[in-house]
């Protein structure tokens, strides 16, 4: 089999609606985000490719729960972390499309080449509410809305030449203008003239992820470099649309991961006492969950994302436990860009190549 691609999913103190209740767990320290940071840390030491952050802009249902802004966390964890990448959830619906695109070029830049971003939309009447641009929209026309964003993303990536800046002191020039480029650019809902404020990201263009947990996301799994298929239901089957249905992205290649919300514990009374409350695709042993791994790869993904219940229970057991079962480990994971990491190309820039032409 191919080599195994892990990542692993940051959320409050866990996926467990209650995580951040364990007598494990500092309060303080999920505001502060060096609960996450502890994390990722542990995650990047054992040798996992990415972390993902969740974030939403509805409140949480019932339950009691601290989530800090997804892109501020990954802002906040790039500098002290070197490998591994950081992928934090942006909601398109209501924001702006050129100040994610520059949110996520800045993160890339921040991260020396490990940024990127899991696009999402949001179909609810209290987000609407709350921000007040416009009214709920079904979820089709949000997620058609949703791929006009992420192709801008890259033509506004884009609008900078590799080398636009010059940083020429004796004419006091530090930008060549000529290598700026309009992306001129119109859709249903939006239109962007360009160019970028940031320059061309280290990556060209940050990794673009699509958790497709919808048919509707289904859709936008074509412009999508990374997929995340949560659970396991009919696995094979679902990997197999998702690759008839994408298209090659600038760079080449599509990364299929299956999400799983997993509970680590040997102990089957612990693990089913900590399980109350919330809903998981794995509990118990790591030497179950290593042998299902390996099922799911075999029925087409190209790794794992796991969602630990706990950040501070479950991921140090991924990391010292379950990884070396997978033969993943951080040596053969190179510090450098995230595209490298994955096997995905630098794409040129579209403005540069017509350019030549």
């Amino acid at each position: 089999m191919s080599r195994l691609i892990t990542a692993i999913e940051i959320d409050g103190a866990g996926g467990h609606p209650g995580a951040w209740r364990g007598p494990e767990v500092d309060p303080g320290a999920i505001l502060t985000g060096s609960l996450a940071l502890r994390a990722v840390q542990r995650a990047e030491a054992a040798g996992i490719d990415i972390a993902t952050f969740v974030d939403t802009l509805e409140a949480p249902v019932d339950e009691v729960s601290v989530r800090l802004d997804a892109l501020g966390l990954a802002a906040r964890i790039a500098p002290a972390t070197s490998r591994i990448g950081l992928l934090p959830t942006i909601t398109v619906t209501h924001t702006e499309p050129f100040h994610v695109q520059a949110q996520v070029a800045t993160l890339d830049w921040v991260s020396s080449g490990r940024g990127g971003w899991v696009a999402d939309v949001s179909t609810s009447t209290e987000a609407a509410a709350v921000i007040g641009r416009r009214d709920p929209a079904p979820a089709a026309d949000l997620w058609r809305e949703a791929r006009y964003v992420v192709d801008v993303s890259r033509r506004l990536w884009d609008s900078w030449d590799d080398d636009a800046i010059i940083r020429d002191a004796p004419t006091g020039r530090f930008i060549d203008r000529d290598r700026l480029h309009y992306v001129n650019y119109e859709s249903p809902t939006f239109t962007i003239k360009g160019p970028s404020i940031v320059p061309r990201p280290p990556q060209g263009h940050p990794l673009t992820a699509v958790r497709v947990n919808t048919p509707e996301a289904l859709e936008a799994a074509g412009d999508a470099e990374l997929v995340l298929l949560p659970g396991t239901e009919n696995l094979a089957e679902r990997v197999q649309a998702i690759r008839a249905a994408g298209q090659e992205p600038a760079g080449g290649g599509l990364r299929l991961l299956v999400s799983v919300a997993v509970l680590l514990d040997e102990d089957a009374a612990t693990a089913h006492g900590r399980a109350e409350g919330g809903s998981f695709d794995y509990v118990g042993g790591v030497e179950g969950l290593a042998g299902l791994v390996r099922e799911w790869q075999a029925a087409g993904v190209d790794g794992v994302h796991f969602r630990p219940a706990s950040l501070e229970l479950d991921v140090p057991v991924i990391a010292e436990k379950l990884l070396p079962l997978l033969g993943v480990t951080a040596a053969d994971r190179p510090g450098t860009t995230l595209r490298n990491r994955l096997g995905l190309a630098r794409p040129a820039s579209r403005y540069a190549e017509e350019g030549a032409r």
